[in-house]
């Protein structure tokens, strides 16, 4: 099976226990449901997740949610106060953010060429885009149809050139997900909306902050609302990680490539988190 086919199940899984959480089923009867033997799925969490299935989903507990953002919060705390720039600086030399210029804004990409194409990843298929100063977009897609998200670039820059391009876009797509080569991405936002995606950065893999947590690190603290709409407007899922932001109730909320999707990503980088520091 491919990574995209592991995803699938593990995204049907997440939805079984979402929807019959009040009953706490057995791993067997989550087994059962996406048409797998206990056997045959704990093996495929294993190629997933690098963890077991047990483990994996006591990540996406409310209780475990509400621990991780205290430990969250109190890691940036802990952090900025001695001086350092935020325990998400490891992440900030692999991943930079350009924004456009204001006069680029206004030129709404005209001139710019584009390059994109549909590439597997870890949470199912995805369609990448750049230009020459880095990653544009990255959206994730349903059966690999990539209508909706090349609409959604083709608003964000109307006056651009797209060139489909899986050769040069599949590179990128892959260093997007390993983390081993240094990116470079370029957006085009409001101010507000880049502070937002900025502070996004700073937040580690396998930990979580609320959107007032993030209003409160971009001396906004009574704008949690207009953090929420920025958030949702990130143009470039995973490599800037809005996923990494749920609600002060610790409750995962939504997500524009579904909240089971978010629920995997989280999941899958805690259990990374976890492999590390046993290793």
């Amino acid at each position: 099976m491919s990574q995209v086919d592991d995803y699938r199940l593990v995204e049907r899984a997440i939805g079984y226990l979402e929807a019959n959480f009040i009953r706490q089923p057995s791993l067997a009867e989550v087994a059962a449901a996406v048409n797998l033997s206990e056997h045959h799925f704990h093996r495929l969490f294993r190629r997933w997740a690098g963890i077991s299935p047990k483990r994996f989903l006591q990540f996406l507990t409310l209780e475990y949610a509400k621990e991780l953002l205290q430990e969250s919060r109190a890691l940036l705390e802990v952090t900025y106060e001695a001086g350092l720039s935020g325990p998400g600086r490891l992440h900030d030399l692999f991943v930079t953010l350009e924004a456009v210029t204001p006069g680029e804004y206004r030129r709404r990409g005209d001139g710019l060429t584009i390059e994109y194409g549909v590439h597997p990843s870890p949470f199912g298929y995805c369609l990448l885009a750049a230009t020459e100063r880095g990653i544009c977009a990255l959206h994730f897609v349903d059966d690999g149809d990539p209508s909706a998200a090349l609409a959604e670039l083709r608003h964000t820059w109307p006056g651009a050139r797209l060139v489909e391009s899986p050769e040069s876009t599949g590179r990128l797509a892959e260093a997007a997900f390993s983390g081993d080569v240094p990116l470079a991405l370029f957006v085009k936002g409001t101010n507000f909306q880049v502070q937002v995606w900025r502070a996004l950065l700073s937040i580690p893999p396998g930990h979580v902050l609320s959107y007032e947590d993030v209003a409160g690190m971009i001396g906004r603290p009574t704008a949690s609302r207009a953090v929420g709409n920025a958030v949702g407007s990130n143009p470039v899922g995973y490599l800037i990680p809005c996923h990494r932001v749920i609600r002060k109730t610790g409750r995962f909320g939504h997500y524009g490539g579904g909240p089971l999707r978010k629920r995997a990503m989280l999941g899958w980088e805690m259990a990374a988190r976890e492999r590390e520091a046993t290793e």
